[in-house]
Order: C-alpha cells, then structure tokens, then sequence
C-alpha cells in the first residue's frame, strides 16, 4: 500500500496524460500558453498502464482519473482506457476535461470502460466564457456535457471557480441550471497553482462566499462527515435533497488530514500533493529497466515522505513552480 507517515494511504491515483490544453484560463495559463513538454519526455501508452498495473496490483490504488492539462488532446486516450478495463485489478475511472471534444468521444470511452468524467464549467454566459478561457468555445462545453450524459457517463459532475469581477454572481445561477440538466455541480476555491504566479489570497471568492450566495436561493443542509469519507468536497443537500452541491476550499478549508491521492504527472514523476515542492522520479526507472517491485519501491518510497499538509496557511508556503497544467489537477 502506498502509506505515509500520518497513517494516510493513497487509494485515489490522479494521472496527467499531457500538458497540453486547448484553453486558456485566466487562472490557470497566460494567454500566450506555454512551453509544452517536448513528446519524448512525456510518459508512452505503454508506460502509463505498466504504471496504473503496478498501482493497481501492489499498491493498493482502487480509482484513477485521467487529467491534463487537457486529457482529451491526448492521443490514444480511449486506448488507455480500455487496456486499464482489462486489469486484472480493474480500477474505476474517471475523467477530468474541459469537455471540448467529449461530444465526439463520449460514447467511445464510455464502451472502453470510462465509468464516469467531470467537465469545467465556470459560467453559463458564452461572453463570459470567452473572457475567462480566452476561447469561444462555450457551446462546445454544454454538447460534450450532454453527450456525456447521453452516453452514461454519470455522476456528470461539473467543477466551476468563481473569479472576481468576472463571474462571482453566478453561483446561483450555475447551482439552478445543474439542478434542472442533472449534473452535480462543485465549486473550487481558485488555487496557488497558476503559470503567471499572480494567484492572490485576497479578494479571492472563498467557500464561505460561494455558501452565502447560494443559501440566498436554497436551503442547504450539509450532508455530514460520514458522507464525505475522503472526498474533497463538502457536500450539501439542496433543498431536502436528493440533489447535492458540493465546494471544494482547497485554501479556507484544507482536507490534507483525509487526503488518499497520489499523483503521476504528464513526465513520469510522482507528487504526494497539488502544493508539493518535490517529485519523484518514476520515467527514469521505467527507461533503465526497473522491475515492477523496483518501481513500486519507489513509489512507496515517495509516498512515505508525504507532509501533513499542504500549508497555504503558512507563511512560509511556496507556491509551485510548475503550474496545474503541467500538475494534473
């Protein structure tokens, strides 16, 4: 098992398929974009599901969802898919996209085994859209979400942030129109993880704005611990349930001590947070001829040395120097 030294044990892998995205949110990239990893620093089809088997078969890893930068750009994705399917020690697996493309590969990665996705979404204003991504794009995002839908991938769960003077009034909004589509809407405190390294504390829009603002137009009655388990979100019926929202303060409200994740990067390396300031270097391994109990080794290894937390509320906290893009968030 992948344990760490505060008795936390990764079940959850999170692994970036590319750096790459077809996007360009303010809070995530410039608008310029950045330098891509170069193709043979990326990790092959063949190293990622060698990874996710040894995850999988000694490590203890039970779920695994494919991100970005954008997982969709990611050439031979519904292949990847269906060869983790086929595991002896068969993960669920998920998606994280901004949903351009998944209107046309929904169904695909459904059949290759795909259980369910999450899609970016942080307004219902097509301007807006463009404002924040710098693409026109808008349309595209509500046909993947919906094709999503059709094809079975559910929970369709959608993760909006809230940006100052941008869209910070919609969370009512965006709660009533998931509510009627029948998606499960999470918003996400805006994080320290931005290539331009402008993220600023204040004026952020905090879990505690985004519950004032909702609790305007709904009644909202928190799930509960017990619900949650590891989960990153708090959860709330709404209005009674059976629907839920959920809010995810990475920054307010920091969820470290539940934590389960371990991270493989686009390149190979293994980070213990989204925050870490280190990595660990599994692609060496692969291309040197380690065996399977080597590389597990060393994930342990890596795991083992995890901090308590992720300690945005330290003064002495270091943003990362490679930005969510590169990360896999």
């Amino acid at each position: 098992m992948l344990l760490d030294t505060y008795g936390r044990v990764a079940t959850d892998l999170r692994v970036s398929l590319t750096d790459r995205c077809n996007l360009r949110c303010t809070y995530c990239m410039p608008e310029e974009g950045l330098q891509w990893l170069a193709k043979p620093d990326l990790l092959t089809d063949d190293e990622i599901v060698r990874l996710i088997r040894i995850a999988t078969s000694q490590l203890g890893v039970e779920e695994v969802r494919f991100t970005g930068g954008e997982p969709l750009l990611r050439p031979g994705l519904t292949g990847i898919v269906a060869r983790c399917a086929e595991l002896e020690h068969r993960p669920r697996m998920s998606l994280t996209t901004n949903g351009i493309g998944l209107e046309r590969t929904a169904e695909a990665l459904r059949e290759a085994g795909l259980d369910r996705v999450n899609v970016s979404l942080d307004t219902l204003d097509p301007d807006t859209f463009q404002r924040m991504t710098r693409r026109k794009r808008h349309a595209d995002v509500l046909r993947g979400l919906a094709a999503a839908r059709a094809a079975g991938l559910t929970p369709v769960k959608v993760n909006a942030v809230l940006m100052p003077g941008l869209n910070d009034q919609e969370a009512p909004d965006l709660l009533e129109w998931a509510l009627e589509e029948g998606y499960e809407l999470r918003f996400i405190e805006q994080m320290p993880l931005d290539a331009q390294h402008g993220w600023q504390r204040e004026g952020m829009i905090t879990a505690g704005d985004i519950l004032a603002a909702l609790r305007e137009r709904f009644t909202l009655t928190p799930e509960g611990e017990g619900e949650r388990g590891s989960a990153p979100a708090e959860r709330w019926l709404v209005d009674g349930g059976p629907a839920r929202v959920g809010v995810i303060a990475s920054v307010t409200r920091p969820f470290c001590r539940a934590c389960d994740r371990t991270r493989l990067t686009a390149d190979g390396q293994v980070r213990t947070c989204l925050f870490a300031t280190e990595e660990s270097d599994l692609r060496g391994a692969l291309r040197s001829g380690a065996d399977d109990a080597r590389i597990a080794e060393l994930w342990r290894k890596a795991m083992w040395g995890k901090k308590a937390g992720a300690g945005i509320d330290d003064p002495s906290f270091v943003q990362p120097q490679r930005p969510m893009s590169a990360i896999g968030g």
